[in-house]
């Protein structure tokens, strides 16, 4: 088993033509106006036409209307999509397109009853709470919070960096880990040393947990 990795949050092309070849799984692009990371149509298309095959792009939303996210999705070549907000699973289904659901993880979330309101998407990503923020704080969360047991992939996020990344695979064992401002060298410029180091560490709790 390998841990995929998905980076968020490019601004730039050549970040994100960086971030593929040195082995990421999937690029983030965040459509949120309140986000330093926020992108526009054609930034994300000057980003994608870039990507190398075989590199999954997500669009990140929160909270946006339906009518913003059918233009974005007629305009840039989207894989699948992340609602970061408050949207019921009724509204993240409705556009017949794989889906991530971000929950920022509070002490009265119930995370294995989440997973079941939102059955049919592809991952539960979890993230940390912020008052202020809807994600990219690089605030981490108890991770003793995450059930052994899921009925979809865990993707963990928040406050991860290279650092911690090898720390996160060997405890929590998740499907995948979404890191941003970790391998960052200002909000949305990736860091390409980070970035290798980032992957490296996956890496290196892979095979901490399975080469044996």
């Amino acid at each position: 088993m390998r841990t995929r990795v998905k980076i968020c949050g490019f601004t730039r092309a050549e970040d994100a033509v960086q971030a593929a070849r040195l082995g990421a799984d999937a690029i983030g692009l965040v459509f949120y106006p309140p986000s330093p990371r926020n992108i526009d149509i054609d930034q994300a298309l000057r980003i994608t036409a870039a990507l190398p095959a075989f590199t999954t792009v997500v669009a990140l939303f929160v909270d946006e209307e339906e009518a913003r996210i059918r233009e974005i999705l007629q305009k840039v070549p989207i894989d699948c999509l992340q609602f970061h907000g408050d949207e019921p699973a009724e509204a993240c289904r409705i556009y017949n397109k794989r889906y991530i659901k971000a929950v920022r993880v509070r002490p009265e979330t119930h995370i294995a009853e989440l997973a079941g309101h939102y059955h049919d998407a592809a991952g539960l990503l979890l993230d940390a709470w912020h008052p202020d923020a809807k994600g990219g704080t690089g605030s981490l969360f108890d991770w003793n919070r995450i059930p052994e047991q899921c009925a979809l992939p865990i993707i963990l996020a928040g406050g991860l960096n290279p650092e911690n990344a090898c720390d996160a695979v060997r405890t929590v064992k998740p499907y995948a880990l979404d890191v941003s401002s970790g391998v960052e060298a200002a909000k949305g410029v990736k860091d390409a040393a980070r970035m290798a180091a980032f992957l490296t560490e996956v890496n290196q709790g892979d095979r901490t947990n399975y080469d044996r």
